[in-house]
């Protein structure tokens, strides 16, 4: 699989996102680290098997196994990262926010690759998964590092993107699904 199957599966009403992904596959805003680890953490975010198999694919090419594995990490530590620290924002008790976490996030102070690649993969995530308090912290962390406002706003143009395509294919399979057993 690859980027390019990708936009092969996107239906006519989604000639948008595929016309999105095609051009972001070839951005460079971003060195080749950033932008694949980017791709990487972001389709594992989606969880959406197709968009997983087909970036891996294509980000495997541009990624060291470092790199893979702490794409992997972002997304991982963010999945819960960002479930805890939404809640702690979004609750009106706000004693929450004065308790510690509690919660092993070893990864983020040594992921193996630099501080300003894990941070706008740990970025990307918290995007899609919502997660504004992480947002806030995160871009933070990245402009201390010296990344600008266009470097952030590629890594969101992709997570935004590949967040969309795997809900378009997402979709297609449960319609198809439904479709097949309204038929049976």
């Amino acid at each position: 699989m690859s980027i390019d199957s990708l936009k092969s599966q996107m239906p006519d009403y989604a000639k948008d996102i595929k016309l999105n992904l095609s051009s972001l596959a070839g951005d460079e805003t971003l060195d080749a680290q950033k932008h694949w680890g980017t791709f990487l953490a972001s389709a594992l975010a989606t969880g959406q098997e197709d968009v997983i198999a087909a970036v891996s694919a294509e980000a495997a090419q541009h990624l060291s196994a470092e790199a893979q594995q702490a794409a992997k990490a972002a997304a991982a530590i963010m999945g819960m990262n960002n479930i805890y620290y939404r809640f702690v924002h979004l609750a009106k008790n706000k004693e929450y926010a004065t308790m510690p976490a509690k919660l092993r996030m070893n990864i983020i102070g040594n992921p193996g690759v630099e501080k300003a690649d894990f941070e706008l993969w740990s970025l990307a995530v918290s995007a899609i998964n919502g997660c504004g308090m992480c947002i806030d912290a995160h871009e933070a962390a990245l402009k201390n590092e010296g990344l600008g406002s266009s470097e952030i706003q590629a890594a969101v143009r992709i997570a935004s993107t590949v967040n969309a395509v795997a809900a378009v294919l997402a979709g297609e399979k449960a319609m198809s699904g439904s479709a097949m057993a309204a038929a049976a």
